[in-house]
């Protein structure tokens, strides 16, 4: 069996994931890469026969198979439970890496409902973190998009009501290398990483050949952005409570005098009570809110919404479900 990480890495692992975990076992998404072998190594030293592991095979690569049985070969070293999972990936989207997100956390959403599993940890770390903020700012997102990974939050997957913690946030890439390295495993190495035709991989090595960007502090400014992101949902609740009357077939809000950002979010939240499946992009939300500012009428998502001193809002006529 490999070496166990130090001490005082298994009790700063410890007190992170404690932090972020509810009862019961834990999951975690070992894809074979450095970053999910050392959260493989820290949790089954910090605790012991707590943890079960699962391996997303996309089926991508040639070398994807033999990368998910070395995993499985490594928890079965550690007496980690372990499952290698398949997951059907829709080639033809026009981003390949966000349709294999889609499609892994859909099978680790299945996964964890058949292992009766609540809670799923993932080894996203500050690295990974610095990488996403620059990506979002670069794309022009609001604040919501910049507060980036965020430490805990209900998994990405239809129907699954587990919890996704990142309990290496405050790590940075080369601690979990090292970590790895100490135990004398070879991780697997993803090509697509330093592949430019990716955002992520441009990005990646800018900050590698940055002097100045330190990704610990951008780390933890995507931490501050999402406080303040959670502070403006949580006034946004408030405010729709205050300011939202539900009549006969429809939502009725007061708009005046809220600042835009809370419109947007109330505008948001008054969809999705008509419509629950309603996910509207930026620029959508932004048009729909000038049109109802000038008084007018549009329909999004399959809402109607009529603007004016009050807004309102209900199914778009002739639309069931």
């Amino acid at each position: 069996m490999s070496p166990a990480p130090p001490l005082n890495a298994i009790e700063r692992f410890r007190r992170a994931a404690d932090a972020l975990r509810g009862h019961g076992r834990l999951g975690l998404a070992v894809s074979g890469g450095p970053d999910s072998l050392a959260l493989l190594l820290l949790a089954a030293a910090a605790f012991p026969g707590e943890v079960e592991a699962a391996t997303v095979d996309h089926g991508l690569r040639p070398a994807s198979g033999e990368e998910a049985a070395f995993v499985a070969d490594l928890c079965r070293r550690l007496g980690v439970p372990h499952e290698i999972l398949r997951a059907e990936v829709d080639r033809g989207r026009a981003s390949l890496q966000r349709a294999a997100r889609e499609a892994r956390y859909r099978a680790l959403g299945d996964w964890l409902a058949e292992r009766a599993i609540g809670t799923l940890a993932t080894a996203h770390h500050a690295d990974d973190q610095a990488e996403t903020l620059v990506m979002r700012l670069i794309r022009g997102a609001g604040i919501g998009g910049l507060a980036s990974i965020r430490a805990k939050r209900v998994l990405p997957a239809a129907g699954s009501e587990a919890i996704v913690v990142r309990p290496l946030l405050d790590w940075r890439r080369a601690e979990l290398r090292a970590i790895v390295d100490a135990a004398d495993i070879r991780p697997v190495d993803d090509p697509s990483n330093a592949d430019p035709r990716y955002d992520r991989a441009r990005v990646r090595a800018q900050l590698a050949r940055s002097r100045w960007l330190e990704p610990v502090g951008l780390a933890r400014s995507a931490s501050a952005l999402a406080e303040a992101d959670d502070a403006l949902d949580w006034t946004a609740q408030r405010l729709e409570e205050e300011r939202v009357v539900a009549g006969q077939d429809q939502l009725v809000l007061r708009p005046g005098g809220i600042p835009p950002e809370l419109k947007r979010r109330l505008l948001l939240r008054l969809l999705a009570r008509i419509r629950p499946e309603a996910a509207p992009r930026g620029d959508e939300t932004s048009r729909l809110m000038a049109t109802l500012e000038a008084g007018g009428t549009a329909t999004l998502a399959g809402v109607k919404c009529i603007g004016g001193e009050t807004w309102r809002f209900e199914r778009e006529p002739g639309r069931q479900g």
